[in-house]
């Protein structure tokens, strides 16, 4: 492996700080972006059960905001209610959509750095393959024959061929789980947002 570091030449460096960036970030999301962290299967149907005959008290409250992100949606319709009891239906849907947002801006995290990762690799190899190419031409004798210098020949071969090959083995798996992660976030999102709004319905029910 140092032996293929060493025949691409310095322009792979940059490459390889992306590929061990972008490995950290994926390691990173899957962690994050786990069922049991962001929307657990029962959580809203223990919320619904809770809150059948009124609405809990704040220890009931604050451990439902640490349970997920979820959590901290329904909690903040819950908390608004218990203390702003005659808020309008409207004030306690805001709360819940303003938590919300902050919650999908808190999963969409390192997806931007995901998706520049995979933007920027080909042309970080790119980068690599224009060095290659000045090593070849700068290998050329005055008289254009190209066997002045084989090493540098090869040598510019070598930086041109590994960097294109390596930016394409970093940007394509990159993309593959940018494109995942993306679809993981808006699945999360579009849960939050349903289950906000049956407890949004549920609580005003209970208050007519």
């Amino acid at each position: 492996m140092f032996s293929i570091i060493q025949a691409a030449g310095w322009p792979i460096w940059p490459l390889i700080a992306c590929s061990v960036l972008a490995l950290a970030l994926v390691i990173e999301r899957f962690i994050s972006l786990k069922s049991s962290k962001v929307a657990p299967p029962h959580l809203l149907d223990e919320v619904m059960a809770v809150t059948r005959n009124g609405v809990p008290g704040p220890d009931v409250v604050n451990q439902l905001e640490k349970n997920s992100a979820l959590g901290e949606v329904l909690a903040s319709g819950l908390r608004t209610l218990t203390q702003t009891p005659r808020c309008s239906d409207e004030e306690l849907r805001a709360m819940m959509e303003s938590r919300g947002r902050l919650v999908a801006h808190r999963l969409e995290r390192y997806l931007s750095a995901l998706a520049t990762i995979a933007s920027a690799a080909p042309l970080m190899g790119l980068f690599g393959t224009v060095v290659g190419m000045i090593e070849i031409f700068g290998s050329q004798t005055p008289s254009g024959a190209t066997g002045g210098n084989p090493a540098q020949l090869a040598h510019g071969i070598s930086v041109a061929l590994y960097n294109t090959a390596f930016g394409l083995i970093v940007a394509i798996p990159t993309l593959i789980f940018w494109r995942y992660f993306r679809a993981r976030v808006d699945e999360f999102l579009l849960t939050l947002e349903l289950a906000a709004d049956h407890l949004a319905r549920h609580l005003i029910s209970l208050r007519k």
